[in-house]
């Protein structure tokens, strides 16, 4: 609200305070950056006007649906065993992520009961993507609206440990050198 994340600590008729979460927006471009990554809190405790609302989108990601989809995105080679690797990530996910949550399925199916929404997977998936330099694979999963950053590090401790037992080294931009110039050297 008002390009402040956080939890709303109180409401009143005018403002709004919020415990600010992560790194605030006008700080996210800055070198290096000053705040928090993820979505911890700061510490700070922000009061934005609600006079907002008229004019700034509102985001809320607990009311109707207290979950959120996450993603760890993964670049392999091109030559690293691929179903391996998306057997790693999935179980990662299965082991941490939620998966077949009642409540989950419940609160989804009262969001498409409200709300003109297409279709939306609670099952954890892993996408493909090629590009110029590896193949990047996406973990897609779901997750309560709190607690994710501890769920993505188990996720990506397993998921390292599980790399590293199957011999799968992560992709890494690298560059080719093609020719080199004649070298002389002279006493």
């Amino acid at each position: 609200m008002g390009g402040v994340r956080g939890d709303v600590i109180r409401l009143d008729f005018l403002r709004t305070t919020i415990m600010e979460m992560g790194q605030p927006p006008s700080v996210s471009g800055a070198d290096p950056a000053v705040w928090v990554n993820s979505r911890p809190f700061t510490g700070r405790v922000v009061t934005v006007s609600n006079g907002v609302i008229f004019t700034d989108p509102v985001y809320n990601y607990s009311r109707d649906f207290p979950y959120l989809w996450e993603e760890i995105v993964l670049p392999i080679t091109y030559t690293a065993d691929r179903s391996q690797v998306e057997r790693i990530l999935l179980e990662a996910a299965r082991a941490h992520a939620l998966v077949d949550n009642p409540g989950a399925g419940w609160a989804l199916a009262r969001m498409r009961s409200r709300y003109t929404m297409a279709d939306a997977s609670l099952d954890p998936a892993v996408y493909w993507r090629i590009t110029d330099n590896w193949l990047e694979l996406s973990l897609r999963f779901l997750v309560p609206d709190r607690g994710v950053r501890e769920i993505k590090d188990r996720m990506s401790r397993d998921i390292l440990a599980g790399l590293e037992a199957a011999g799968i080294g992560i992709a890494s931009a690298t560059y080719e050198i093609v020719g080199l110039a004649p070298l002389r050297i002279e006493r």
